[in-house]
């Protein structure tokens, strides 16, 4: 998927800051710029918990990983896969099941610039990259189903995506009907795992950072408990259900890392009926 059929990489734009570079500075990564740096740094010092929340993202995503190849899941779609930060997905999931097979999509030229990197996996499974765009889900689910069998259930990630993506009549997105459209061709038994900013846990300070965010040119849209709980409508929630993400399936770094304060995410997963 990274051969001659993949979408043709776009330069990469350095004189505006792009969100996956931004997560990547908080992350403690390297693989980002200065206008990057400088969008990271403003977000941090007008929310306090943007690096919080960037961990405790990854940590969910490996828990919830963990819990869908426990369940028996054997292939993963990942979604706005970011710049790697290991262990990656494909790296838990193959740790605890080294036959699965993961694809990963993403549209930031800097990630496929490291899809070299994400394509080592298990010599027993297949790890692959595709460079598209999460709003167009007919593209992603065609060239994905080149790896994965769609006809067999899948674990659908879309962690930390949603609020870059807007709803509503006067938004240039359909979060709700894309999520959806993604679902709907996954097979029964499929898990869907999402993280979603709220402003319900920290008001003052995630209205900030979206204020921020939108002036630089990227759209985010912080969401309610209601609002996040509606795209796991038809499916059955695992437990704990819809939670802030430290409390979901919590390990010990995941317990400690609650007395370092609030993280303003929401965060569940679950199964197509």
């Amino acid at each position: 998927m990274t051969g001659p059929d993949a979408a043709p990489p776009t330069a990469i734009d350095t004189s505006r800051p792009h969100p996956a570079r931004v997560y990547d500075w908080w992350l403690g990564g390297k693989d980002n710029y200065p206008v990057d740096e400088e969008l990271a740094r403003k977000i941090l010092a007008a929310d306090g918990t943007a690096v919080r929340g960037a961990r405790a993202n990854r940590r969910f995503m490996h828990r919830a990983v963990r819990a869908a190849a426990g369940a028996g899941i054997r292939q993963f779609l990942d979604i706005g896969t970011g710049i790697p930060t290991e262990p990656n997905l494909h790296q838990v999931a193959q740790e605890a099941a080294p036959e699965s097979r993961v694809v990963y999509a993403d549209n930031d030229p800097i990630v496929l610039r490291h899809a070299e990197a994400l394509l080592r996996g298990s010599a027993e499974g297949r790890t692959e990259y595709l460079h598209a765009d999460a709003r167009d889900p007919e593209t992603i689910l065609a060239r994905a189903g080149e790896s994965l069998d769609l006809g067999r259930p899948v674990a659908l990630s879309l962690v930390a995506l949603t609020h870059y993506l807007g709803d509503g009549a006067d938004a240039d997105d359909d979060v709700y009907g894309l999520v959806e459209r993604y679902v709907a061709r996954l097979a029964p038994g499929s898990f869907l795992i999402l993280s979603q900013v709220t402003q319900d846990l920290s008001p003052d300070g995630v209205a900030r950072a979206a204020e921020l965010f939108r002036r630089s040119g990227t759209p985010f849209h912080p969401r309610t408990l209601p609002e996040f709980r509606r795209f796991f409508d038809g499916l059955e929630l695992l437990g704990p259900g819809v939670i802030p993400v430290h409390g979901w399936r919590p390990e010990p770094e995941d317990v400690a890392a609650q007395a370092e304060g609030v993280v303003p995410v929401y965060a569940g997963v679950a199964r197509k009926p």
